[in-house]
Order: structure tokens, then sequence, then C-alpha cells
């Protein structure tokens, strides 16, 4: 994992890109987030880096957290997350770790990176199996007596009860949830605002975390895609094409 950085979900809208396109996007407010720890190999066994995000009472922190806070030289902070850098992604020497107290900001991203977002889905409580997992309905004719329940849940001589992992009601959603290979769309540094491509998990005004995307080849191969695009459509256009024989592949 790379270094990342806490925000808050403010909400959806929609911008238009350069080629005149519209863009649903999402609002995140990012930072600024502040340096609470640095782990190394030789005191904790790993490289990491401890952050927090949006400041809160010190009456509503706990004795224990205040001491880490002012030991960090901040405020007290709601949220905290470590973020482990190996040396797998190039962030794990010493040097690249920041400081003690020091802020992080949107300048950790630029337009064009793609990230990772990962927060909590909405919860939708007790869910029934067309809701939760998209089983198929009965019919909607008022004699068949079978609209929306759950069906078969096992044959009756083998195996006499129900399957392990069987597909049925329960609770849905109010779990961990990443949104992978987002793309960012801009940054506002002034206003701490990152805004990416598409949505994200949670509801709004919900904490987040945003990291460089894992999916490192995928990515640079839509930025590949995307810079010779042009360079592309001009060489399909440029390729000598025989009228009578336009319909066959290749147009040879």
């Amino acid at each position: 994992m790379s270094l990342g950085l806490i925000g808050r979900k403010l909400g959806m809208s929609q911008i238009f890109d350069k080629d005149g396109k519209l863009v649903p996007v999402t609002f995140i407010q990012a930072g600024p987030c502040y340096v609470l720890q640095r782990k190394t190999k030789a005191t904790d066994g790993y490289e990491a880096v401890q952050i927090g995000f949006d400041e809160k009472r010190e009456k509503n922190t706990t004795k224990p957290l205040m001491g880490h806070f002012k030991k960090a030289g901040t405020a007290p902070l709601r949220v905290v997350k470590e973020f482990r850098l190996d040396d797998g992604n190039g962030n794990g020497a010493e040097a690249a770790l920041p400081d003690v107290g020091q802020a992080l900001d949107v300048s950790l991203f630029k337009e064009g990176d793609h990230v990772d977002v990962v927060g909590v889905s909405k919860g939708r409580g007790f869910a029934s199996p067309l809701k939760r997992w998209h089983v198929k309905r009965g019919p909607e004719t008022h004699g068949s007596m079978y609209h929306r329940r759950a069906g078969s849940q096992g044959a009756s001589s083998y195996p006499s009860r129900t399957w392990k992992n069987k597909h049925g009601a329960g609770h849905m959603g109010d779990e961990r949830s990443t949104a992978l290979n987002l793309v960012v769309v801009g940054t506002d540094k002034e206003k701490n605002l990152i805004m990416v491509r598409g949505s994200v998990p949670g509801f709004n005004n919900s904490f987040l975390t945003i990291r460089p995307t894992v999916r490192a080849k995928k990515a640079a191969r839509q930025v590949y895609l995307l810079n010779t695009a042009a360079e592309r459509s001009a060489a399909m256009a440029a390729k000598a094409v025989n009228p009578l024989k336009a319909s066959k592949k290749g147009g040879k």
C-alpha cells in the first residue's frame, strides 16, 4: 500500500471535461490530514505512517488518545488510520516518510491519477433475497400465490436440510467496500477537494480512504490508450479501404 489520505464524502455532481463530455463526479473533502506516528522496521518491524483527520473537541477524547495526539503536536482527531508502506511500491524508504506533525493535503494526488476509494457501504437493513441476491421472483398474476418469496430451500428427501451459504434474507450493506481504479478529474487545494470520476461507497458526510490504485497495470493500460487515441484514430482513417470489400474484416 502507498501513502494516501482520509476524507469525507460530500456528494455527487457532474462536470464537462476538456472534450465537452459530461462526466459524473464525486466530491471528496480530503485533508488536511496530520501525521501522528511513523513506524519503521527497526522499531515496529514494518514501514507505516499513521495519520488523522477531522478535528474534534478535547472533552470527547479519551486520555490515552489525548496523550498520543499531544505527542504528535496535533489537535484531537476523529478518524485515525494507518497506511502501510512496503518495498514493492517504492515508498518503503525512510526518507520518503513524512515527519510527525506534518500536514498532508490534496497535492498528494493530481488530475489523471488512478485511485482506490475505501468506505462503508450504505446499510439496507434486513433485506429479502430478491433485493439482496437478485433472485428471480414469481409470476405477478393473481392466481399464482407466489410473488416475492425466497423459493425452495432444499429437497425433502435429500439432503433434507438447507445447504450452507444458501442465498437468503439477511442483513444487507453497512460493510467495508472499495471502489477500484477511479480517475481523479481535478483537485482544489484551497478547499481541500478531490473530484473522482464515478461513485464511491457510503452516504454523504461519511469518511473515506483515498489511496493509489492497486491495479497499476490496468491503470497504465488505460492511460496509454487515452494518450494514443488520436494517433490510432488517424492511423485507421489513413488506411486505404476498398469499398467493394469494406464489409470484410480489415477492409482489404
